[in-house]
């Protein structure tokens, strides 16, 4: 959310002309005056679902300013789940093999995503350019805890009940999940920004979000904000099938949508945490990556419990055993990297390996 005073009021073409042409090709789709299954259609709509995703988090971020740390990062963060919620449900309610295991797939890597990769590169090029930066322990813990819990709850747990066979909860089990998962984040919420909000703010970002966008830039932004975010979980429905259809003729396993989705919804919100690292503003980075992150679960879970309950859809939310791994090694390596309130390069560079072994894992596993 680094924004200078000389573009904050400043509506960006580029943004809101793509939005404009996303809401008309989503009209000549409704409509049925373009060739749905032709190549060229389909590379129009990824470019346009790319560009509103960023045109959603660009408003959001302009709500973001407005309100100030540590609320702005809950605003960008409900924005991110949003779109990541619709694009999943997009891909469930297609009908496609392995639909029930997107959920899991896209939310676990959100969370290696957003803890190796975000953050790594937020220390990476925090540390190369300020060497060595700071930020609230408190808040960094307390987080981390959250994320944790919701984390073990939604990801592991699953594979381990017998009430239901293999990685399933029951019905029950799963609205109750969802009803936990909701009521920590809000508890999150609460914490983050009435009852400490000491904790997740340093008197840098105070001085930096003391900018604040004029009044009809946040009138304008709370217009397009919801428009952005219908485009892009029309798009995203759009764009369900020639996904599906794209991993696998690449000869990729089916889980890899998961992670085109996630790096698809994290990709904007990454370069202003990025953005805000190498201001020296390492707290709000930490406020957006680990925000986010808590979001993926503790809004994304309800989502699709509700989903899987009302449509009776199968939702596997377990992991198997090598990605049970990879994320006790996230979470691990996390509390080391967050327990002392200092980072360097180092830090970052542990974090991207795990990030890239993710990856390479993904397509090869």
């Amino acid at each position: 959310m680094s924004m200078n005073s000389i573009n904050i009021d400043k509506l960006p073409l580029l943004l809101t002309s793509s939005l404009a042409l996303g809401v008309i090709f989503l009209a000549l789709k409704f409509l049925h005056l373009i060739p749905e299954t032709h190549i060229a259609v389909i590379i129009v709509a990824a470019l346009l679902l790319g560009a509103a995703v960023f045109s959603a988090v660009h408003h959001a971020e302009i709500l973001a300013l407005k309100v100030g740390e540590p609320l702005g990062s809950v605003i960008l963060a409900l924005a991110v789940t949003i779109i990541e919620s619709g694009l999943i449900i997009s891909q469930m309610s297609s009908g496609k093999l392995g639909a029930e295991f997107i959920g899991r797939d896209t939310i676990f890597s959100a969370l290696i995503i957003v803890l190796n990769g975000i953050v790594g590169l937020c220390l990476v090029v925090g540390g190369a350019k300020h060497h060595e930066q700071t930020f609230k322990l408190d808040g960094a813990a307390a987080a981390l805890s959250v994320l944790t819990t919701l984390a073990a709850i939604s990801l592991i747990v699953p594979t381990y009940t017998i009430s239901s066979p293999g990685p399933y909860y029951t019905a029950f089990q799963l609205g109750f999940v969802g009803v936990v998962s909701l009521a920590l984040y809000c508890i999150f919420v609460f914490v983050q920004t009435v009852l400490h909000h000491d904790y997740f703010v340093t008197a840098q970002d105070e001085n930096h979000h003391s900018l604040k966008p004029a009044n009809r830039t946040v009138v304008l932004s709370s217009v397009f904000l919801p428009i952005a975010l219908v485009v892009v979980v029309l798009l995203a429905k759009f764009l369900s099938e020639p996904i599906n259809n794209m991993v696998v003729a690449a000869g990729l396993p089916i889980a890899f949508v998961g992670v085109i989705i996630a790096l698809v919804v994290l990709l904007p919100e990454g370069f202003a945490a990025v953005r805000a690292a190498r201001l020296n503003q390492l707290q709000t980075s930490l406020n957006l990556s680990l925000g986010s992150a808590i979001a993926t679960i503790g809004l994304t879970i309800p989502v699709l419990a509700i989903y899987s309950i009302w449509q009776n859809a199968k939702l596997a939310l377990g992991i198997g055993p090598q990605a049970s791994v990879m994320l006790i090694l996230t979470v691990f390596v996390s509390s080391i990297t967050l327990a002392t309130g200092r980072t360097t390069i180092l830090q970052g560079s542990v974090h991207l390996v795990i990030f890239f072994v993710f990856l390479f894992l993904s397509a090869i596993p």
